[in-house]
């Protein structure tokens, strides 16, 4: 195997040094090295896609759909899209020049903090958080500015927004990510209203990862485009409510003006997504079988989180019912010690339970746990059983 000339050492960018290797991943792939561990790691979905989505993938396959679409996705999704943000938010994108389909949210995330960051801009990120976007801010040459929500029950409040705005002058943007990867918190239409009132008053551009808004249970998903939808970009995709994260498709929604710019970037990136899959997604966004097919998946995850929490309770973890996505943030018992890598670790190794260690989601997040529930019921059980015996040992 070749050996990379050591003096290419001096030729990177200069900004991977400040990007490390995602913690989740490396804890997950060193837990799943453990013979026969549970693992309530990785937010994927354990549903299959559904059967309306394969069969539209198949038939554009059949239909040899293969050749280079428009780099914002086919006419077809963008209007599905459209139809989709219309019909379930109440936010109105025009499907030819406010909507693009991306390669997952991920890429969305991408494309458009690097259309708006330039060297030493600052990012306001509301913690604990997925750990992606910080990273992201970095590699860009930016600075991620962290708001630790955990005093206020993970809800970023007005008055914590208004302060990191005063304590700091070259914010350029604020993530908000809800419902929320890791916690399961989300905000009311009002708590967004009184969020979007203060950014009324700057020139912030808003990023709006509302990849889970589907997987709300006991209400309905508010986008805080609605309030504000000229400062904001609105992140979404197929992957969480269609089980279909292999197929890679997302998108953002913007005013034209600002997705011009970003669209830039996001055809520089990846010209084009797949057809097959994009063919798949549209009746996830727009026909009645794909939208009964997430409401089936949802209610699975409910009866799932209503389970894992009452477990967790019963086992002295302090927990409060997540309200969407399919996480649980779990406080360690008070006799287990704050350390919850080190806490995280035994119950791989002893328990061969695999959780991740909340701190790994930035400032607020020490002393926690999350835990994926998408995964079946018996997994579910299986790993309470096995928490409850690490405890009583």
């Amino acid at each position: 195997m070749p050996q990379m000339n050591a003096n290419l050492n001096h030729q990177f960018n200069t900004n991977l040094s400040r990007v490390q290797p995602t913690p989740i991943r490396v804890f997950d792939n060193n837990a799943s090295k453990i013979p026969g561990i549970v693992k309530l790691t990785l937010g994927e979905p354990d549903f299959n896609v559904p059967d309306v989505a394969k069969k539209a993938a198949i038939q554009s396959i059949n239909d040899n759909d293969s050749h280079y679409s428009a780099g914002s996705g086919t006419p077809q999704l963008r209007q599905a899209i459209a139809n989709y943000l219309q019909n379930r938010y109440d936010l109105t994108y025009d499907a030819d020049s406010e909507i693009a389909v991306t390669i997952g949210a991920t890429e969305a995330i991408y494309a458009s903090l690097f259309a708006i960051i330039n060297k030493g801009d600052q990012v306001l990120i509301p913690t604990p958080t997925f750990p992606l976007y910080e990273a992201i801010v970095n590699l860009l040459g930016g600075e991620a500015i962290n708001i630790d929500t955990s005093d206020n029950d993970f809800v970023l409040s007005p008055d914590a927004l208004k302060k990191a705005l005063a304590d700091h002058d070259h914010v350029k943007a604020i993530v908000l990510n809800y419902p929320s990867n890791p916690t399961g918190v989300t905000y009311s239409a009002d708590q967004l209203k009184a969020i979007a009132d203060v950014l009324a008053d700057t020139d912030l551009v808003v990023i709006a990862d509302e990849i889970y808004s589907e997987l709300i249970y006991g209400g309905h998903h508010t986008s805080i485009a609605k309030f504000i939808p000229g400062q904001t970009i609105v992140l979404n995709g197929a992957s969480k409510s269609g089980a279909m994260t292999g197929y890679r498709i997302g998108f953002m929604a913007a005013p034209a003006e600002l997705m011009k710019r970003i669209g830039m970037v996001h055809s520089i990136m990846i010209t084009s997504p797949s057809d097959p899959a994009m063919a798949a997604a549209v009746p996830i966004f727009d026909s009645d079988d794909g939208h009964q097919a997430t409401l089936d998946m949802k209610a699975a995850y409910e009866a799932r989180r209503d389970f894992l929490v009452a477990a967790l309770q019963k086992l002295d973890f302090t927990v409060t019912t997540p309200r969407g996505a399919f996480y649980v943030f779990a406080k360690i018992p008070a006799d287990q010690g704050t350390d919850d890598v080190k806490f995280a670790t035994k119950l791989a190794q002893e328990g061969k339970v695999a959780v991740i260690p909340g701190s790994y989601f930035g400032d607020g997040g020490e002393g926690y746990l999350r835990l994926s529930y998408a995964t079946s019921m018996d997994n579910l059980k299986l790993a309470v059983d096995r928490i409850k015996d690490l405890l009583n040992k």
